[in-house]
């Protein structure tokens, strides 16, 4: 089978690669390259295939070792266009995007396949270094995608919006490993990166200095609308944050809401940072959309174990009811529903259910 594999600068892709390779596969790796435009002066996460932290060097000398080809892309302008304005302007307007979910569906697995099949290069499958599985079910005639064995490492959340279309062309060869086993596979191959640092966000500094935008100051205001102290731009500040704030009080604060109208940041004590639910939009169902409500699990979070709720789907909306009521629901995340290690879909949050 010829495979093309998302390589970056990291451990994880070349074992991946490595592993399909020595399974007798031909393997091709390509590798992202997403700076141009507004981020240009960023920094990087392995993915993006930074020159300054010698990423694009760590790919091609793990092709090597593997013994594929080396494609770099040129997605820039797509990623600008796609996925870091509408992260730009989900800030600026005081929620709280992720940028690999805004990006594994439009880009990795979306224009990046797609500009190397337009220069010639022909694949039967295309596989990146995630921690998810992806496995055919004959009796729904449907491709299901699966947390990762190890649940700690599982990285199924950053991967709802795929559709029956691109799972029916993607592989996970790591969705039975722990990073324990990946580095371990790495050094008895020689792998150069075995024991290089994990990646990462697409930028590690400043969103203000990212954005290049002005920092508006406003108030921050407990729930009753009484002035605290000041913040320092919205944009700086996320749903359930506690440090930062540098307001005398009798007991810890945390950010609890936006009013953007009046630019003010809302926050309150632990007990008002909790929900009984919420709702989301923007919903992709891997599998079939459940034609009532449905017990399941959810993960608000990326690094959370999902939790039980009570879930009713709307057209592309979603209504969840928490079993048990869940601190900092934050708009802007992403909410990704589970049946076990099964995952149903996701959505965007619009809002928390007080």
């Amino acid at each position: 089978m010829k495979i093309l594999v998302a390589i970056s600068g990291g451990v994880d892709s070349a074992v991946a690669a490595h592993m399909l390779k020595s399974q007798g596969h031909e393997i091709d790796g390509a590798m992202m390259k997403i700076y141009g435009g507004e981020i240009k002066n960023a920094a990087s996460g392995s993915c993006y295939g930074s020159d300054k932290s010698g990423e694009i060097s760590d790919a091609k000398k793990n092709c090597d070792l593997i013994g594929c080809k080396f494609h770099l892309v040129d997605v820039s302008k797509e990623f600008d266009e796609l996925v870091f304005k509408k992260f730009k302007n989900e800030y600026l307007s005081a929620r709280t995007p992720n940028p690999c979910v805004l990006c594994n569906p439009l880009i990795k697995f979306g224009v990046f396949p797609k500009k190397l099949m337009q220069t010639g290069i022909k694949f039967d499958k295309f596989a990146t270094g995630h921690y998810a599985r992806c496995e055919f079910d004959p009796a729904l005639n449907k491709y299901k995608l699966l947390r990762g064995v190890n649940h700690k490492k599982d990285q199924s959340y950053f991967l709802y919006s795929l559709t029956q279309e691109k799972l029916s062309k993607i592989l996970f060869p790591l969705g039975a490993f722990d990073k324990d086993d990946v580095r371990k596979y790495a050094l008895e191959n020689n792998i150069p990166v075995a024991k290089k640092r994990d990646s990462q966000d697409f930028y590690s500094g400043s969103y203000g200095e990212l954005f290049d935008c002005e920092v508006k100051k406003g108030n921050i205001v407990d729930k009753y609308g009484n002035i605290l102290g000041e913040h320092r731009g919205l944009h700086n500040y996320t749903i359930g944050q506690r440090k930062g704030l540098l307001v005398a009080y009798s007991e810890p604060l945390y950010v609890i809401g936006f009013d953007t109208k009046n630019n003010n940041l809302i926050v309150s004590v632990k007990e008002d940072t909790f929900a009984q639910g919420l709702y989301a939009d923007n919903i992709n169902w891997i599998l079939d959309k459940p034609t009532k409500a449905i017990e399941a699990q959810i993960k608000i979070r990326s690094s959370q174990q999902p939790f039980d709720c009570l879930l009713e789907a709307d057209n592309k909306m979603a209504k969840v009811i928490f079993k048990t009521p869940q601190s900092a629901v934050a708009a802007g995340q992403a909410a990704v529903f589970y049946d076990g290690d099964t995952v149903l879909g996701g959505g965007t949050i619009t809002s928390s259910i007080k």
